[in-house]
């Protein structure tokens, strides 16, 4: 029985069945069971065993969430170099999906970027650069949007990226805490009135593309994980969500850490047209998580009250260059 092992780990009945099952697929039971956060629609943990490599247990409270990103880290393996964990296993137990994809060693990026030295940030940012421009080339999409799996391909159902956009742009804005409110109005006008291109290529927006969700060994990245939500959208929201969470996110100066990740983009495919709408979605969405909190940037992380200070000053930062 490994049911007592995951009453820590996983905080609902659901959630532990789901867990239960997907272990039952190794052929010996785990002696540990430890939590880790990795986003905030899954429950994630760390099953180690006597005998065998320990593996990264999933479990998500619908059917096709963990199903999609499943079948993402396979396509990445399979068309790119941008390391991820493999897939064991994935399926569903009642109403809840289990993945099961190995355990791979590192330090989070997101507690020892700060603690690097300038020359070894920019390393990293052009290196996210590089990965996503890999991630671009590699996928592509005929619609717009989230992105579902159906006999094992990816794809959105909107036809149309102008208004999946606005209708995106608007969402991110309502989400917003009244600490927003001195902005409100310009985004607002901005989100309504900017030009977008009404079709251009649609690209993986892989959703949450930063350092936290990154590991590294000696300075270099050993897998990124939290592949959760992924997106299909034009390059350019990507790109400005991306690089607002690895240039801004850390640092007091973030130009040389922009440039380099830019450069590192370059350096695999031309870089997109991002304007200012772009750029005021891409941190309008970043600026809360999806429970409605505002997310802290920096490590040791900025209190609530200095973390709205940050993305005020960002979101301002874009009205003044329209």
């Amino acid at each position: 029985m490994i049911e007592p092992v995951l009453n820590e780990a996983f905080g609902t009945d659901q959630m532990r069945a789901a867990a239960a099952a997907g272990l039952a697929t190794i052929d010996v039971p785990p002696i540990e069971v430890t939590p880790i956060h990795r986003g905030n629609r899954k429950q994630t943990a760390i099953a180690r065993f006597e005998r065998r490599e320990p593996v990264v247990v999933q479990t998500a409270s619908t059917q096709s969430q963990l199903q999609t990103e499943a079948a993402l880290l396979e396509k990445i393996r399979q068309r790119t170099v941008v390391p991820v964990p493999q897939v064991l296993t994935t399926g569903t137990h009642g109403d809840a999906t289990y993945l099961l994809t190995t355990y791979v060693a590192g330090q989070d990026l997101h507690k020892q970027f700060t603690t690097l030295d300038s020359a070894s940030q920019c390393t990293l940012a052009n290196w996210f650069g590089r990965a996503l421009a890999h991630l671009h080339d590699a996928f592509s999409f005929e619609g717009y949007g989230q992105l579902t799996v159906s006999d094992g391909a990816l794809s959105a159902d909107n036809a149309d990226w102008e208004p999946w956009f606005r209708d995106f742009a608007a969402q991110a804005l309502d989400s917003l805490p009244v600490a927003f409110d001195p902005v409100r109005n310009e985004l607002a006008t901005l989100f309504n009135d900017a030009s977008v291109d009404s079709n251009s290529e649609s690209r993986l927006f892989p959703w949450d593309f930063r350092p936290g969700n990154a590991l590294i060994v000696d300075g270099s990245v050993t897998a990124v994980v939290d592949w959760e939500a992924p997106l299909a959208t034009p390059p350019a929201l990507a790109v400005a969500k991306s690089q607002y969470l690895v240039s801004d996110w850390y640092v007091d100066d973030p130009e040389p850490l922009r440039t380099a990740f830019t450069n590192g983009y370059t350096d695999i495919r031309t870089y997109p047209t991002i304007r200012p709408v772009h750029r005021a979605a891409a941190i309008a969405a970043s600026a809360v998580d999806s429970t409605g909190v505002v997310t802290n940037p920096h490590y040791p992380p900025l209190g609530r009250d200095q973390a709205i200070a940050f993305h005020l000053n960002a979101l301002e930062a874009v009205l003044h260059d329209t």
